[in-house]
C-alpha cells in the first residue's frame, strides 16, 4: 500500500546543503545490513563531503516530508542506461511506497535522456531486496564478486524501459 502521499519527490539541487542529514539517513537505512552482508556496506565509507562530490557526477532524488529527508537515490548516467545506487528510505518509513517512487523518478529521468534501461546491484544475502526489485520489473543479469572474494557477493539487476 502506498502511504507516501504528502511526500514530495525532488531533484537534488545544486545548492543543497544538508549533506550531514542525507548521510545520516543513508546510514540509518543501511544499518540493518551490518553483520548480514560480507563485505560490509560501502555506506560505511561515505562522508558528507563524499556525497556532495557524488552529487556533482550523478543525479540525486530526495523524498521530503515536512522538510525532513525520508528517502534518496542516486543515478549515474552511462552510455546506454542509468545506474541507480544508494537507494535509501528511513527505517520508520520503509514499506510505504517511497522507494518505488524514488525509482520511478530515476526511470523518468532515464526516459527523458533517451536511455533504455536502469541497472543496479544488490547484495547476495539481501533476498528481500531481490524480491522488491523484481516487483519493480528488475531481472537478474549477473552475479559478481567484490575484490578479494572467491564467491559472488552482488547481484546485478536490470530493468528494460519500454
Amino acid at each position: 500500500m502506498d502511504q507516501s502521499v504528502g511526500i514530495s519527490m525532488v531533484r537534488l539541487a545544486a545548492d543543497f546543503g544538508r549533506w550531514d542529514h542525507l548521510l545520516a539517513l543513508i546510514r540509518r537505512a543501511f544499518a540493518y545490513m551490518d553483520g548480514v552482508i560480507d563485505p560490509p556496506s560501502s555506506a560505511h565509507l561515505l562522508t558528507a563531503d563524499g556525497l556532495a562530490e557524488k552529487a556533482k557526477r550523478e543525479a540525486g532524488f530526495l523524498a521530503i516530508e515536512n522538510d525532513r529527508i525520508v528517502g534518496c537515490v542516486f543515478a549515474l548516467e552511462r552510455a546506454q542506461d542509468f545506474y541507480a545506487g544508494k537507494l535509501a528510505v528511513g527505517p520508520e518509513r520503509q514499506g510505504q511506497g517511497i522507494g518505488t517512487r524514488l525509482m520511478r523518478a530515476v526511470e523518468d529521468l532515464a526516459r527523458e535522456r533517451g536511455k533504455d534501461a536502469i541497472e543496479l546491484q544488490t547484495r547476495i544475502e539481501l533476498t528481500a531486496n531481490h524480491a522488491a526489485f523484481a516487483r519493480l520489473g528488475f531481472r537478474e543479469t549477473e552475479r559478481t564478486a567484490h575484490e578479494g572474494y572467491d564467491r559472488p557477493t552482488s547481484i546485478t539487476m536490470r530493468k528494460v524501459l519500454s
